[in-house]
Parts: structure tokens; C-alpha cells; sequence
């Protein structure tokens, strides 16, 4: 899996350009965006909804649509999305110290004293 913020930037430039040609950025509001991700993750879910074992192909495409709508949405709103996990990580850390979050699976506003 190729990672890194490189690999994202590309990514934005690519859907960018994508948009641009179709002229597209006028309907790329952050909602209208953000209303096609809460979508796309929902077509996501949909292939586990029963327990049936998913078809891996679609998975990867609805996956890769959440990415790409979060992409387009993050570059919308200039949100560093790399950074911005990295910052998020570093902040659940601290919500979920090892010593009570290992195999628990409460919010951490639960855990007991």
C-alpha cells in the first residue's frame, strides 16, 4: 500500500484536474461533498450489511470512492489530511492509554477509574 503525504497530494492534483475538465468544481461545494461521502461510505457498508462475504473488487471501489470524495472534500476546506490523521492519532492516544483501552472496546469517556 503506498502511503505518505506525496501520494495524496497527487491524488488531489489528479481529481483537481478531473473536475476542472468536467467542469465540476461548481457543484464541488464542501456539503455537497461531504453529503457524497456520508453516500459512499454507506455503499461501502452495504456489502458487509448482511455478513455475507463481500466482493473484494467492489470493496476496492467503494473504498477508493471514500478516498477520493475525502480527498476533493480536505482540499476544499485546505485541510492537510495527512497531517490531520497524524494530529488524530497523537490525540486518541492520549484518550486511550495501552493500559486501558487494550481489548476494550468502551469510548473512552467509559472507561472505569
Amino acid at each position: 500500500m503506498t502511503t505518505g503525504k506525496d501520494s495524496l497530494l497527487e491524488l488531489r492534483d489528479a481529481l483537481r484536474h478531473f473536475a476542472a475538465e468536467r467542469d465540476w468544481d461548481q457543484f464541488h461545494s464542501p456539503r455537497n461533498l461531504a453529503a457524497a461521502l456520508s453516500v459512499e461510505a454507506a455503499e461501502l457498508l452495504e456489502h458487509y450489511q448482511w455478513g455475507e462475504a463481500a466482493n473484494p473488487e467492489q470493496v476496492r471501489e467503494e473504498a477508493a470512492d471514500v478516498l477520493l470524495y475525502l480527498i476533493r472534500l480536505a482540499d476544499k476546506l485546505d485541510i492537510d489530511l495527512a497531517a490531520a490523521a497524524r494530529d488524530k492519532i497523537a490525540l486518541n492516544a492520549q484518550k486511550y492509554p495501552v493500559e486501558k483501552a487494550r481489548g476494550n472496546a468502551r469510548k473512552y469517556d467509559r472507561f472505569h477509574p
